[in-house]
C-alpha cells in the first residue's frame, strides 16, 4: 500500500486563500493561519458593509438636499412634507442630483410646493 499525500490539493487551497489575501498587512497576507483568521474577518466586514453604504449614501442625499433647501429659504424637512403633501413623487437620490446638479430646476420644485419660507 502506498499513503495517498494530499499535497497537491493543501497547496491549491492555500494559493487561492493568498490570492484573495493579497494587499493585506504583515502577517495577514502570507501565513496560512492568520491569514485565514484575516480574510474571515475581512469578509465579515464586507458583509456589514455592504449594508451600512446603503445607510451612508442615503444620509449624504439627505446631506445635499437640506443644503440646497436653506439656499432656497427652507429646511429638508419642511421640504419632504410638502411633497408628500402635494403628492410629488420625487425620491431622495433624484433630489440630490437635482440640488447639486441642477439647482434651478430644484429651485422650481420648491416653487410648485409653496413652501413658506424661513427667515435665514
Amino acid at each position: 500500500m502506498v499513503r495517498v499525500k494530499g499535497g497537491v490539493m493543501t497547496k491549491k487551497t492555500r494559493r487561492k486563500l493568498f490570492k484573495q489575501t493579497k494587499g493585506f498587512y504583515s502577517f495577514g497576507k502570507n501565513v496560512y493561519k492568520r491569514a485565514k483568521e484575516r480574510l474571515q474577518r475581512a469578509m465579515r466586514y464586507s458583509y456589514r458593509d455592504r449594508r451600512t453604504k446603503k445607510r451612508d449614501i442615503r444620509a449624504l442625499w439627505q446631506v445635499k438636499i437640506n443644503a440646497a433647501s436653506r439656499i432656497n429659504g427652507t429646511t429638508y424637512s419642511k421640504l419632504i412634507h410638502a411633497l408628500k403633501k402635494e403628492n410629488i413623487q420625487l425620491d431622495r437620490k433624484i433630489l440630490a442630483y437635482l440640488a447639486e446638479n441642477k439647482p434651478e430646476i430644484f429651485s422650481q420644485i420648491i416653487a410648485e410646493t409653496n413652501i413658506k419660507k424661513t427667515a435665514s
